[in-house]
């Protein structure tokens, strides 16, 4: 059976990117998986975006992350620090916001990631202000799509409204937190919704191993 030729990539950007990260990943992944994850990231994201102004800088950022999970679940077996993955439906704001607030709180005892199963563009505003008064950042976040390679690399899945669109993986651990979505919202409600959410991960916190 003759090996699929590796893709083309539509940018000499997304290929300088994938170099980068096959760069990082000698002796791991071959260059040609590396391009196949930095063209099929590029892809996804392209089909949600409004526009493709920033696509070919974004695409390296999932595709590295999907690396990242993929290399852990390969050479760990899932040992390791603990995994959370957050995910929504479509807009990014409520999983981001929640992966935003347990990084800080964990210190460094959890490997904290978003995504979603059709995500939006962009995280507005309001989030990232609420977010900046408790002492979060989404500095560096961007919506991603779920993929398998994160998924199976998480220990912990925390959903909001994904129903059956969201994939179950046996032996990871399932929560749903059936919080209100801020993008378009109020303010005040913003807040309220990121007060609500960080009192769910004042409870998973507790519920996490010591490392």
């Amino acid at each position: 059976m003759t090996a699929s030729p590796p893709p083309v990539l539509p940018d000499e950007r997304l290929a300088a990117g994938a170099a980068r990260l096959a760069a990082q990943h000698t002796g791991h992944f071959s260059a040609e998986t590396v391009r196949h994850l930095v063209a099929d990231s590029y892809a996804q994201l392209a089909a949600a975006a409004r526009g493709r102004t920033h696509l070919v800088v974004m695409a390296e950022r999932p595709a590295a992350e999907r690396l990242d999970a993929l290399a852990h679940t390969q050479a760990t077996g899932g040992a390791g620090l603990p995994r959370v993955l957050f995910v929504a439906a479509t807009t990014p704001s409520a999983p981001q916001t929640a992966a935003a607030l347990l990084r800080p709180r964990a210190g460094g005892r959890v490997t904290a990631s978003s995504a979603g199963t059709d995500p939006a563009a962009e995280v507005e505003p309001e989030v990232a202000q609420v977010l900046s008064e408790a002492g979060g950042s989404l500095e560096g976040a961007f919506p991603k799509p779920l993929t398998d390679e994160v998924v199976q690399a998480a220990d912990i899945v925390v959903t909001r409204g994904c129903g059956d669109a969201c994939p179950i993986v046996p032996g990871r651990r399932y929560l749903d937190w059936p919080v209100a979505d801020p993008d378009g919202a109020p303010i005040t409600a913003v807040r309220a919704i990121r007060d609500e959410i960080d009192t769910h991960i004042t409870d998973l916190f507790t519920t996490l191993p010591d490392t």
